[in-house]
């Protein structure tokens, strides 16, 4: 029974919820006239990954996810010419679709199954209306809305933890990888890209 059912491969589906940290990212272009600086700084935000996959093996999966995460930013510019400057506020949001192989350490009988993953896909960000909180002079600002859609790389580490083919809890911690739109929109613009970090926690269910 149970050889012919892992022949047939185990479907599952899950969510689970947390928090997204975002990097930060600074630029500071200094010469013997001038000096110019840019940088935002994210808070931790909620996020949610919702995803649906198949248990390939004992040790091998695939897992097709949605991924969210809202987070608040505060950017800032000064430029030493004319001394003008300024900070200001806004929400960003990411709307990510990605796929992932997951390698898993003990086979689908184990109470806890830790695995690697592994994957790829598109992220959607989007910054909203700032909220100006101090200004001075001329400073150039991002736009008063902005979004991007880029490719991204995520990899995570996690485990399953439960008994039978039926529920069981997921943590995971990932770090998923795209272009910087925030970054981009600094002046002078800032160069690293953006580093998306989960913690979470949740359910998956097996059938």
């Amino acid at each position: 029974g149970c050889t012919a059912a892992r022949a047939q491969r185990v479907p599952f589906t899950g969510a689970v919820a947390g928090i997204a940290t975002l990097s930060a990212d600074a630029r500071a272009i200094i010469d013997a006239g001038s000096a110019d600086v840019s940088l935002y700084k994210p808070e931790n935000g909620a996020a949610l990954n919702v995803f649906v996959g198949v248990h390939v093996s004992d040790y091998f999966g695939v897992q097709g996810n949605y991924v969210w995460n809202r987070n608040m930013l505060t950017l800032s510019s000064i430029r030493s010419a004319g001394g003008s400057f300024f900070e200001e506020r806004r929400t960003s949001s990411q709307h990510g679709f990605i796929a992932d192989g997951l390698l898993y350490f003990r086979d689908l009988d184990s109470r806890a199954r830790p695995y690697l993953s592994a994957g790829g896909g598109l992220v959607r960000f989007h910054g909203s209306e700032p909220v100006l909180l101090a200004s001075r002079g001329g400073a150039s600002r991002p736009a008063a809305s902005f979004a991007s859609t880029s490719p991204a790389l995520r990899v995570a580490v996690g485990i399953d933890i439960g008994s039978g083919p039926g529920w069981r809890f997921r943590y995971s911690f990932s770090e998923t990888i795209s272009r910087n739109p925030v970054s981009a929109q600094l002046s002078p613009p800032a160069q690293r890209n953006l580093a998306n970090f989960q913690n979470l926690f949740g359910a998956t269910k097996s059938f």
